[in-house]
């Protein structure tokens, strides 16, 4: 059965929730179609880390949102009363190496210099805050405004503020076809029926590649596999978020980008150019961590020799974890543009087409805000300066013919 909406939203992660939640508050009439149900893929099986260092002196878009996301999840749990476990814990990047320690030195005085909130820590410091950090360590860069927060639970909360506040969301409605209607807007065929639209928004996270084919359209979005493991359930024992020097000093040297690869990642051409790490501890004692970022099409399955890696590099700041055995394992696919920036507002190519994506491996913590960015834009019709940095005109372009 044919149903109709002003603005239709195609997915359900934390972008797209938060994009529905802001425009339902506007007063537009909105639904969205998530092909599974919302939380399903990258928006909920990431660590649940929320990274922000302040506005800065002269914000950029980072600044917007990073710290703007801040601002979303705090009102979403302290003023409207959901338990999305947000703590504003702070964060410890571990550094390992002399050539790290200099490194992260020169990046903290700049970050300083720049009105970022962060300090460089002797590890004597570090462990009066984190007492099972390892002592040999050098010493650690300490982010006092990051946060944590359970990313199942913070989309979905999103997805559920949008329909108290009127929008429809509906799931397991998998796309199948995406066409301009003669009179304008959209049809989407989805497996339940049609969807007719006046303006469509592309919030699809990986898969805005195929989406955007459906339209004649190349979105230079690259699916990048991610994977995880936890513990299970200890007695609180890490409090602050945690990370590592290594990829980000390995990536200021040398970021890996090339005409087919997007910056940063942890293997290139099949092999292993660095290690990077992420972690907390869940409310339920779970210890969670993550770090690879590989190019494996759509292929989702764990490969475990990442996975035993990931844990030999967090057991270097956490001694305790190496005597600790995996209890479980998954993966996602993250949104990766191909110069790592975002994209984010309207798509020239086509009428009422717009666009939320590619943040990558930071899109839970950076999603709210950019929902609300795009929301505003659509309601006002007037693009926030900000998103000059995030225009889709610099990458979106025609699909090849033939």
């Amino acid at each position: 059965m044919a149903r109709e909406a002003e603005i239709l939203i195609v997915g359900g992660g934390i972008a797209g929730a938060a994009t529905a939640y802001y425009l339902a508050r506007h007063g537009r009439e909105v639904a969205l179609v998530e092909r599974g149900e919302i939380a399903s893929e990258a928006s909920g099986a990431n660590a649940g880390q929320i990274g922000a260092t302040g506005w800065g002196t002269m914000p950029d878009l980072g600044s917007y949102l990073t710290m703007g996301s801040l601002q979303l999840f705090k009102e979403l749990q302290l003023d409207h009363g959901y338990d999305i476990e947000f703590r504003q814990s702070g964060s410890l990047t571990a550094i390992h190496t002399p050539e790290q320690y200099d490194y992260m030195r020169d990046r903290v005085l700049e970050m300083r210099s720049q009105g970022s909130e962060v300090e460089l820590l002797t590890t004597r410091e570090a462990r009066a805050m984190e007492p099972e950090a390892n002592p040999a360590l050098l010493g650690f860069m300490y982010t006092p405004l990051r946060a944590q927060a359970d990313p199942v639970k913070a989309t979905r909360a999103f997805a559920d503020a949008a329909a108290q506040s009127g929008a429809r969301i509906l799931t397991n409605h998998t796309v199948l076809g995406v066409a301009p209607r003669p009179e304008g807007g959209y049809s989407v065929e989805s497996i339940r029926g049609e969807i007719a639209c006046g303006s469509l928004v592309i919030a699809a996270g990986a898969w805005c590649g195929p989406l955007g084919r459906m339209l004649g359209l190349d979105i230079p979005i690259i699916p990048v596999r991610g994977q995880m493991w936890a513990t299970e359930s200890l007695p609180p024992s890490v409090f602050q978020t945690q990370s590592s020097a290594e990829s980000a000093h390995i990536w200021s040297v040398d970021d890996g980008a090339d005409a087919d690869t997007p910056p940063e990642l942890t293997h290139k051409d099949g092999l292993r150019v660095t290690r990077h790490l992420y972690g907390r501890q869940r409310r339920n004692g779970e210890i969670i961590f993550g770090g690879d970022r590989q190019m494996t099409g759509y292929e989702k399955a764990v490969e475990h020799t990442g996975i035993e890696v990931n844990k030999g590099h967090a057991s270097e700041i956490i001694p305790m974890l190496s005597s600790l055995p995996v209890a479980r394992t998954w993966s996602g696919l993250m949104p990766f543009s191909m110069d790592s920036a975002p994209i984010i507002g309207k798509i020239g190519l086509r009428e009422n087409l717009y666009i939320v994506s590619g943040l990558a491996s930071s899109g839970f913590g950076r999603g709210p805000m950019a929902g609300k960015l795009l929301a505003d834009f659509i309601h006002t019709g007037h693009r926030p300066q900000v998103l000059a940095e995030a225009d889709p005109g610099r990458c979106v372009t025609e699909s090849a013919v033939g």
